[in-house]
């Protein structure tokens, strides 16, 4: 097997009340799990795969068929957004991250921004803070499970944030109000991770 299901970080009542353990049990045990045996397949199905990391992957999905990209895709999303997230969140942006959101109009209107991008993107798919090519943050989306890194992204970077806004994400507590779960994620960003991924993006 060439990809693990990596485990959840902590616990999986951790994020309660904004996700539940229900979600996060299934989320992560049932749909997790299936990104990743579908993209070792994809994988032992592809010899020019062998050996090569999920970034990696990403940086050629554009050679590469649906069932590698929905579900390396999902891997990577999924993989990111666990450890984007903790437990009542880490205290605010700091450093050279809450420097850059006072660029982009401060952390407000990021919120407002990102918020936005997560209630409009149609269907299922990502809401994304990304680092783009200047340097600067940028708010995002994509659909699926596509994600900023792949080398045919319509708006590519490297992502600091992202919100998971696929129906599988929410829906057992906040049911259809995508805004009210977009609103209350904020609860449990883990800013110190963003900020780490900030700082290795500008490096």
């Amino acid at each position: 097997m060439a990809f693990e299901l990596p485990p959840l970080p902590y616990a999986y009542d951790a994020l309660e009340p904004v996700i539940s353990k229900e979600t996060m049990t299934f989320h992560h045990d049932k749909h997790h799990a299936a990104y990743t045996a579908k993209l070792n397949e994809g994988v032992e199905a592809d010899p020019k795969l062998a050996g090569k990391s999920i970034e990696e992957i990403m940086g050629m999905m554009s050679q590469l068929p649906p069932l590698v990209r929905n579900n390396g895709g999902g891997y990577w999303n999924h993989d990111f957004f666990w450890k984007i997230m903790a437990p009542k969140g880490s205290t605010q942006p700091s450093g050279k991250l809450k420097e850059a959101i006072d660029a982009y109009g401060g952390l407000d209107k990021l919120k407002e921004d990102f918020n936005g991008k997560g209630a409009g993107q149609f269907g299922s798919g990502w809401a994304w803070v990304i680092v783009d090519s200047s340097g600067k943050l940028k708010v995002t989306s994509t659909p699926n499970q596509d994600n900023p890194l792949m080398d045919d992204a319509k708006e590519p970077g490297t992502p600091v944030l992202g919100n998971d806004v696929w129906e599988h994400a929410y829906y057992l507590t906040y049911k259809n109000d995508r805004p009210g779960y977009l609103k209350a994620w904020w609860d449990v960003v883990n800013w110190d991770e963003a900020g780490r991924r900030y700082d290795a993006a500008v490096a």
